[in-house]
C-alpha cells in the first residue's frame, strides 16, 4: 500500500491541529496561568508528530518532537510562561505549518528549521526540577497500560511454524491505516507474513477501527515481536495465538462495523465535477421542459416524464449543493491569529470576536472570501482602532474591539466586520477626493455609498505613509472587486468616534441560482432572485425624480429607476416598448433600485458561467448562462445596478 495516497488526508488533519494550536496559543497569551492551553497544545503537536512519523516526514516529525519536549517541560513546571516563550511557540507553529505544506508537496528539504536551536535552548531552561509541583503532577500522563502478563514468557516458535499476532491501534491515533501498514512491514522484517485480516486494502477505509491480525512465520520470541510492533507507535495492545481471542477481526466483522461513522472525506474536485454535471443536467432539463410545453395536450406521457425528471434532477441538485456547503469557521478560524499579529506589530491592543461560525456557504465562495476579509481586517486594525493612549484620551477602553459576524438573510449571507475605533473622517476623505478630482468640487458631503465608491478607487488612501500593513490604497478596491465577482455587494456604515462597519452580502451558492428572465428589446437577461424584493408596473405608482434620475414612490419611499433599454442602448432596431412595463425592485441592504424592463418571461434555475467582458462593456454583468433553447443570455449584476 502506497503511503502517498494519505498525503492529502495528512495535510487536512494537520491543518486542523495547527489551527487549534494557534487558537490555544492565543488563549494562553491572554491567560498565561491557565493549564488547559498547554495541555491542548501538547496533544495537538504530539498528534502531528505521530502522523508525520507515519508518513515518513522526518523533518516535520523532528520539529514536532522538539516542540513537544518544550511543551512537556512547560506543563510539568506548572509556571506561567514568559512572553518570549509564547512568541517562540508562535514562530515554531508557523515553521511547522510551512514544513507540513512542503512535505506534502515533496519538498521537505526546503523547510526552514532555524527555530530548532531556539526551541532546544528554551526547553533546557524550562526543564523542571526533579520533584514536580502539584500542578505538574496534575498533568503527568497516566502510565502505560500493563503489558499482558504472559507475552514475554511465550517460548520462541520452532522454525517453520506460524503464530497469530493480534494488534490493536490506539482509538485516538491518527491515520490508523498507515500505522497498521507500518506494523505489517515491521513484522515482515522478522519473518514471513502469510495472511492479514482484514485485508490490507481495508486499512484504507475510514471505517477501519485499528484492530487486525497477522499470521507470522518466524523463529523470533514473542518479546521481540511485541517490541517490534510497539516501536511503530500508537499501539494499544499486542497478543498472540488463539483464533478465538476477541482481538481477531474477520472481514465480515470489519464490514459489519462500518455503521459506526456517518462521515467520509471527499476530494473537493469530485464535488466540483458533480456540480458541473448537474449544471449540464439543469440546462438539458430546461430544454426538455420547452419541448414538453410544445406537446401540451397532445401526449400526456411526455409531460409526465418531464415533470418527473424535473423533480428528480432538482432533488439531486439540492443534495449536491448541500454537500458543497461549508461552515464559515473553516476560513474564520485563521483570523484571530492575523488580528493578533497585526495589532502587535502596530503596538495596539485589540480584542477579536467571531459570531455565526456555523453559517454555511458554498465552498467556492468561501475560498474566494479569504482575501477580501484579510484586507478589511488589516484596515480595521490599522486605520480603525486607535493606539491605547489615544483611546484613553477619549475615555475609551485601551483595548479596541473588532467583531466578525456572519448571519443568514433570506437567500443570502451577510458578513460584517465592525470596530469600535475612530470611524472615518468624511470631511478629510471629501477634501482629498476633491483635490484628486474624484468627486465634483461642488459636493458638500459624502453619503455612505459615495464614501465607499471613493475609498474603493485604486490607489486612494488617507494614510500618511505606506507601511507593511496598509497605505497603498488597494485594500478596499481588492475587497470590492472580489465580492462583486462573487455576485455580492459591500456596504459601509461609519460614525466618527464610534467606529466603522463593512457589510458584505453574498449569495449562498454560485453555480446554480434561481433567476428572473426578463426581456429587453430582442434580448433576454437573467436577474438572480437573491436580491429581488418585488415587482410593480411602471405607470401604476407615483413618479418623481431623485438627484436628476427618474424614480417611483413605493410605500412612501423613493426608489430610483434604471431603464435597461436606455442603459444598454437597445432602442435602435428593437420593437417599441410596451405601454405598461414591469419594474423589478432590487434591494441590497439599505439600497434599493427599480429596473425597468420590457417584460418578464419566466422564473427558472440557471447555470452560472464565468464571463470575461470585452473592453468597454458596462460593468453590469456578472456572468452568462445557456437557456433551454441553447441561446446564451447575460446575467445582470444586481450590485452594479443598485
Amino acid at each position: 500500500m502506497d503511503l502517498s495516497q494519505y498525503a492529502e488526508l495528512f495535510l487536512a488533519e494537520s491543518r486542523e491541529h495547527l489551527s487549534a494550536c494557534n487558537q490555544l496559543l492565543l488563549d494562553w497569551e491572554r491567560n498565561p496561568a491557565s493549564p488547559e492551553p498547554v495541555a491542548g497544545l501538547f496533544r495537538a503537536v504530539h498528534t502531528i508528530k505521530g502522523m508525520a512519523a507515519t508518513m515518513g516526514y522526518g523533518r516535520v516529525a523532528d520539529l514536532s518532537h522538539r516542540m513537544e519536549n518544550l511543551l512537556d517541560h512547560l506543563r510539568r513546571s506548572g509556571r506561567a510562561p514568559a512572553d518570549e516563550i509564547i512568541q517562540l511557540l508562535f514562530r515554531a507553529t508557523d515553521a511547522l505549518e510551512k514544513a507540513v505544506g512542503l512535505a506534502v508537496a515533496g519538498r521537505e528539504r526546503e523547510a526552514d528549521l532555524a527555530v530548532l536551536a531556539e526551541i532546544d535552548r528554551a526547553a533546557l531552561q524550562a526543564k523542571p526540577a526533579p520533584q514536580p509541583s502539584g500542578l505538574a503532577r496534575h498533568f503527568i500522563e497516566a502510565p502505560e497500560a500493563p503489558e499482558p502478563p504472559d507475552s514475554h514468557n511465550l517460548p520462541a516458535a520452532p522454525p517453520g511454524s506460524a503464530r497469530l499476532v493480534h494488534v490493536v491501534i490506539r482509538p485516538e491515533a491518527p491515520l490508523k491505516g498507515g500505522r497498521a501498514m507500518l506494523v505489517v512491514r515491521k513484522l515482515q522484517t522478522l519473518g514471513t507474513v502469510h495472511r492479514v485480516q482484514p485485508a490490507a486494502a481495508a486499512f484504507e477505509s475510514d471505517d477501519f477501527d485499528g484492530r487486525f491480525l497477522c499470521e507470522l512465520e518466524t523463529a523470533r520470541p514473542a518479546a521481540d515481536i511485541e517490541a517490534a510492533v510497539r516501536s511503530v507507535g500508537d499501539v494499544e495492545g499486542v497478543t498472540f495465538g488463539g483464533g478465538t481471542d476477541e482481538s481477531q477481526v474477520s472481514p465480515a466483522e470489519s464490514v459489519a462495523g462500518g455503521g459506526r461513522t456517518r462521515h467520509i472525506r471527499v476530494d473537493l474536485r469530485r464535488l466540483d465535477t458533480l456540480m458541473d454535471l448537474i449544471g449540464e443536467l439543469v440546462t438539458e432539463r430546461g430544454r426538455l421542459n420547452d419541448v414538453a410545453a410544445r406537446w401540451v395536450g397532445q401526449d400526456p406521457e411526455i409531460d409526465e416524464v418531464a415533470i418527473q425528471i424535473s423533480r428528480l434532477s432538482a432533488d439531486l441538485q439540492n443534495e449536491i449543493i448541500l454537500a458543497r456547503m461549508t461552515p464559515v469557521w473553516q476560513v474564520f478560524d485563521r483570523f484571530p491569529r492575523l488580528v493578533r499579529d497585526v495589532a502587535r506589530q502596530l503596538d495596539k491592543q485589540v480584542s477579536f470576536r467571531v459570531e455565526g461560525k456555523e453559517i454555511e456557504l458554498d465552498r467556492e465562495i468561501l475560498d474566494a472570501l479569504g482575501d477580501p476579509l484579510v484586507h478589511l481586517l488589516r484596515n480595521a486594525v490599522d486605520h480603525g482602532i486607535e493606539p491605547p493612549a489615544e483611546r484613553k484620551r477619549h475615555k475609551k477602553d485601551p483595548e479596541g474591539e473588532i467583531v466578525l459576524t456572519a448571519v443568514r438573510e433570506r437567500s443570502s449571507v451577510a458578513i460584517s466586520i465592525s470596530d469600535d475605533g475612530r470611524g472615518i473622517d468624511r470631511a478629510k476623505i471629501l477634501e482629498k477626493a476633491k483635490r484628486e478630482g474624484v468627486v465634483d468640487p461642488h459636493v458638500e458631503s459624502l453619503s455612505d455609498d459615495q464614501l465607499l465608491r471613493v475609498l474603493a478607487r485604486p490607489g486612494f488612501s488617507t494614510a500618511e505613509s505606506v507601511t507593511s500593513v496598509s497605505g497603498r490604497g488597494v485594500g478596499i478596491d481588492v475587497a470590492m472587486t472580489r465580492i462583486r465577482a462573487l455576485g455580492g455587494s459591500i456596504e459601509i456604515r461609519t460614525e466618527p468616534g464610534k467606529g466603522t462597519a463593512f457589510v458584505l452580502r453574498l449569495p449562498v451558492t454560485l453555480a446554480i441560482v434561481r433567476a428572473l428572465i426578463a426581456a429587453v428589446g430582442q434580448e433576454r437577461y437573467a436577474l438572480p432572485l437573491t436580491y429581488v424584493a418585488e415587482t410593480v408596473e411602471f405607470g401604476t405608482v407615483p413618479l418623481t425624480t431623485m438627484e436628476g434620475r427618474d424614480a417611483i414612490v413605493l410605500r412612501d419611499r423613493v426608489v430610483p429607476l434604471v431603464d435597461l433599454r436606455k442603459l444598454l442602448g437597445t432602442n435602435g432596431g428593437a420593437p417599441a416598448p410596451p405601454p405598461r412595463r414591469p419594474v423589478i425592485v432590487l434591494e441590497m441592504g439599505e439600497r434599493r433600485a427599480g429596473i425597468v424592463v420590457d417584460g418578464m418571461l419566466s422564473q427558472q434555475e440557471i447555470v452560472v458561467k464565468g464571463f470575461d467582458a470585452p473592453q468597454g462593456t458596462l460593468p453590469v454583468f456578472s456572468g452568462a448562462t445557456i437557456m433551454g433553447d441553447g441561446v446564451p443570455a447575460l446575467i445582470l449584476d444586481s450590485a452594479g445596478l443598485v
